[in-house]
């Protein structure tokens, strides 16, 4: 097993430039350090400084040509460039690529998927253009027996995870939720594009059903909001996200959840990216194809299979040690992932990943 993980970044724009400083910044973590954003510093065998960038790829005149730690503060997009990127990716060895084109980009996605199987590599989509969760591209993936792991990548702490544990809550503690909005804006590119709003079509999708998958009643359409609102440059990367909640608690008396969330939105998620891409490899290195259930319901908003985020957080964690079946969420004959209690035994802080406990006969996936 090499000890370096090659990775090739798509769209080098804020989350690549977030992604490749906490590359560096955490490069000489302990794993017995507390990293916020990282489930462990040392994932399944692979530390932070395992990960290289291998090659990056862009259309931005005032980034193409340069080095990668340079090119992450240039430019805008502006112009086309064509390169070979089945070439470079085999000639630079890559092992995951990184996908983070702009939202909206649905064809370029998909011709970008055709590069990353032909070229051989696993795949992490960070975009909401649906890839990972259609069955077309999982068997694709699985006849190439690459992993991949989409879609839509979740932020550590974000309007969506937040608005997600709500409605959740409401939903353990009783209370019928009767109307939602979260209205989202900031100040980057990534917004900046959002305003050509048919765009917009798979980010509110992506938005919605990861939210609604933690209710057991349905919503009426006209009852929920959730989707990027407006862009205000002065913003810069910082993101403001608005969250409302109405809905009538014991005895139908009213009951009201109002709040605001303010982040800078790319660095939100590298932490996120970082373990995804360590989960890419750990499947390469163990012959794992195809869509990795458990890993995408955790890292991201449009997995193939929605469970809770704590269930989530368990079948990742059982898929960092080893656990057969905590990959896959849809296969009922697969051996069954424990629901955890407390703390791995043999981890400290979020350092290196301990067995999965046996606390449990819990079907991989079942929320009972």
């Amino acid at each position: 097993m090499t000890k370096k993980v090659r990775v090739a970044i798509i769209g080098v724009g804020n989350c690549a430039s977030s992604l490749v400083q906490g590359v560096e910044y955490y490069r000489n973590a302990s794993t017995d350090d507390f990293v916020p954003g990282l489930m462990h510093v040392d994932l399944g065998g692979y530390h932070v400084r395992d990960i290289e960038f291998s090659a990056a790829f862009d259309i931005d005149r005032e980034k193409v040509g340069y080095d990668l730690g340079e090119a992450i503060s240039r430019g805008q997009n502006n112009t086309i460039v064509f390169a070979d990127i089945v070439r470079i990716l085999k000639e630079t060895k890559t092992d995951v690529v990184v996908n983070y084109l702009p939202v909206g980009s649905e064809a370029a996605t998909k011709w970008y998927a055709e590069q990353i199987l032909e070229a051989g590599c696993a795949m992490v989509n960070c975009m909401p253009v649906f890839i990972a969760r259609e069955d077309y591209w999982r068997k694709r993936f699985e006849e190439r027996n690459l992993p991949i792991i989409g879609d839509d990548i979740k932020s550590q702490v974000g309007s969506t995870i937040i608005h997600r544990v709500l409605t959740r809550l409401f939903q353990e503690r009783g209370v019928h939720l009767d109307h939602t909005y979260q209205l989202n804006f900031g100040g980057n590119t990534d917004f900046l594009n959002m305003l050509e709003r048919e765009r917009l079509v798979s980010k509110k999708i992506s938005k919605t059903n990861s939210v609604l998958s933690q209710m057991q009643h349905p919503l009426a359409a006209e009852d929920v909001h959730i989707g990027p609102s407006d862009y205000v440059p002065w913003l810069k990367d910082r993101k403001w996200a608005h969250i409302r909640m109405e809905g009538k608690a014991f005895g139908d008396v009213p009951l009201t959840v109002d709040l605001k969330l303010e982040v800078h939105d790319s660095p939100n998620s590298a932490g996120i990216v970082i373990d995804a891409v360590r989960c890419s490899k750990l499947a390469l290195d163990r012959g794992l194809s195809g869509t990795l259930e458990g890993p995408s319901s955790y890292f991201m908003k449009s997995p193939p299979y929605q469970v809770s985020d704590e269930r989530a957080h368990e079948l990742t964690e059982a898929f960092i040690a080893g656990r057969v079946g905590a990959a896959c969420i849809s296969d009922p004959e697969q051996d069954a992932v424990p629901r955890q209690s407390h703390q791995a035994p043999g981890s400290s802080g979020n350092g290196a990943a301990g067995p999965a406990p046996e606390l449990g006969t819990a079907r991989v996936g079942s929320e009972s």
